[in-house]
């Protein structure tokens, strides 16, 4: 197998060759990912504040965080596309500095129509950010690392999802909205001295090398991937975007911050133990995470609910959700090889279309079939990813050891 990450090891540093992993490099695509995250989210908490500030409806505030996916949504492809020759470090430093502009606008704005566009702007960067930061962690490191480096580079994902968002939240209540966003584009400033001075260059994709959109999707393996990390990914949104409804049944209304704190740690644990792993049981991981969710969904379907219960059923669904994204993007690299950087565009846009889809199909069923219908559609969903990694072994979800 030839990818970018192995196909010129004179490019990775005496430490990595030892088998020292870059962390200051990885940290910094870690950081660049929790900031992505937390620009995305800071908003849903913020809602009262943001609608007095710009003199809008909470229903109108609340399109700040829609503008800045649908970016993602529509930027992520196109703009890794047409940045794939480009040294990976400067297109790295782009969307940070994309962050750094569009937050500041958002910091000052006060005019409603502005601030939507910097959100879509800032979305689009993020798209980016997606589409280049997996292929890039994967190559700064030699082939048998890649999965653990994978995991170390998005970290920032979880963490800013368990911890991040509701310390966003608390700080956006203390000092205002408009500092919290001032904040975020002042991390994005520090992080963009530590890409420079920490990540090492990479060079872009030769034309020669690179494949049309059409014929990357056609590569042996990625569409499994794409369908594993639509259904996969749906069915935790459709729980996850309603999880307050779900949790009146036990009587836990009052409780959503420490059923999503139970959640969030245990998705850290998650990540870990997938990081440590990955290399040597990318297969096995994926169908027993896959498993494991499924079964909780059989049990959140069919056992009465209660909090003891809930708080069991949140945990595990944690353990087994928290690797997922090491798993799903060490699986889409494999089968990309040296196109890498547009099959993980392809991944951050599915990924994105799920996460809209989970609260359109999760609305419509809360609707007509009420929150216990949830835990069924997971099943459902659950069951198709896990057969589909199932039967696709050979150019996707392949078992066996990565090698130097």
């Amino acid at each position: 197998m030839t990818d970018p990450a192995s196909a010129d090891f004179s490019r990775v540093d005496h430490a990595t060759r030892a088998d020292k992993l870059p962390y200051a490099a990885l940290l910094a695509f870690a950081m660049t990912g929790f900031i992505a995250i937390l620009t995305e989210t800071l908003p849903a908490g913020l809602l009262p504040q943001i609608s007095a500030g710009l003199n809008v409806s909470e229903v109108l505030a609340g399109q700040l965080v829609t503008l800045y996916a649908l970016g993602s949504i529509v930027a992520a492809i196109p703009l890794t596309v047409a940045t794939r020759g480009w040294p990976r470090r400067r297109v790295l430093l782009m969307t940070v500095g994309g962050f750094l502009l569009f937050n500041t606008i958002t910091t000052f704005s006060s005019h409603y129509g502005l601030t939507l566009a910097s959100r879509f702007l800032a979305g689009m960067a993020a798209g980016l950010s997606w589409g280049i930061m997996a292929g890039y962690a994967r190559g700064i490191v030699p082939v048998n690392q890649q999965g653990r480096a994978l995991a170390i580079a998005m970290l920032g994902t979880p963490v800013a999802l368990s911890l991040g968002t509701p310390a966003g939240t608390w700080l956006g209540n203390l000092i205002g909205w408009r500092a919290s966003f001032g904040i975020m584009s002042a991390l994005a400033l520090v992080l963009a001295a530590w890409i420079v001075v920490a990540v090492p260059d990479r060079p872009g994709q030769a034309s020669a090398e690179r494949l049309p959109l059409m014929q990357s999707l056609r590569l042996p393996g990625v569409r499994p991937v794409l369908l594993v990390v639509l259904t996969w990914m749906l069915g935790h949104n459709i729980l996850y975007t309603y999880i307050s409804p779900f949790l009146m049944q036990a009587g836990l209304a009052e409780r959503v911050d420490l059923v999503l704190l139970v959640f969030g740690v245990c998705s850290l644990v998650g990540i870990w133990i997938i990081g440590m792993l990955v290399d040597r049981w990318l297969r096995w991981l994926t169908l027993i995470s896959l498993a494991v969710f499924a079964v909780t969904a059989l049990v959140l379907a069919l056992a009465n609910p209660s909090p003891w219960l809930i708080y069991g059923c949140m945990a595990v669904w944690g353990l087994s959700f928290g690797g997922s994204a090491t798993l799903l993007l060490t699986a889409a690299a494999d089968s990309a090889g040296n196109h890498v950087d547009v099959v993980q565009a392809m991944l951050t846009t599915s990924w994105n279309v799920a996460i809209a889809g989970g609260g359109l199909f999760g609305g419509l069923l809360l609707d007509r079939a009420g929150a216990m219908s949830f835990p069924w559609a997971l099943l459902i969903l659950s069951l198709i990813a896990l057969a589909t990694v199932w039967i696709n072994s050979t150019h996707s979800f392949k078992p066996g050891r990565r090698q130097h």
